[in-house]
């Protein structure tokens, strides 16, 4: 008996930005589709792909595709592979619910592992400007009241908590917590 595929999400890092490392969407859609995975879909050019699988977990798979997606393209990107029941999880957990409007305000770190209690101290120690932030789980939540690209802030949180990661602003998150559900009740 063969296990029910599951709605996954892979959030790439390092692609498409500033003009380097460019990988065209319809490039890695078919990358996922020769790997068997099936239901592709990407959404915006920095790197996301909504995708089902019957084998494996969100683990499994990111070590798979970090390994094949150098082998094909030359340089390594770090994806972090989510399914949707961790997606619904991160917008259920929101804990700054008043500014989920204001989506480039609202950022979603996805870091590979809960950070440590000093790691966390560290960071906030960091944060003296008008950002706050929040961590839960595997997920740091940061309110950028002048966006992310003014924030200073913004810029420490990589090398400051030292936990591999990757951000999302709030309208992506939501657009890909509505294609995975879209292909969860598939």
């Amino acid at each position: 008996m063969s296990a029910q595929p599951k709605i996954f999400v892979a959030l790439f890092s390092g692609i498409n930005v500033g003009g380097n490392r460019i990988v065209k969407m319809a490039d890695l859609r078919s990358f996922f589709e020769e790997l068997g995975f099936g239901d592709v879909a990407s959404y915006v050019q920095s790197g996301n792909v909504v995708f089902r699988s019957a084998k494996g977990d969100a683990a499994t798979l990111a070590k798979k595709l970090e390994a094949e997606f150098e082998k094909k393209w030359g340089f390594h990107s770090r994806i972090m592979v989510r399914d949707l029941g961790w997606f619904e999880r991160l917008v259920a957990e929101n804990p700054y619910p008043e500014v989920a409007g204001e989506p480039t305000k609202l950022h979603a770190y996805v870091l590979e592992r809960p950070p440590t209690a000093d790691e966390v101290a560290r960071l906030a120690e960091k944060c003296t400007g008008p950002e706050r932030f929040e961590i839960r789980g595997d997920v740091l939540y940061l309110h950028a009241p002048e966006g992310l690209g003014k924030s200073v802030f913004a810029n420490l949180i990589p090398r400051t908590l030292k936990v591999p990661c990757t951000a999302r602003n709030w309208r992506t998150v939501l657009a890909l917590l509505e294609m995975a559900g879209r292909n969860g009740g598939a």
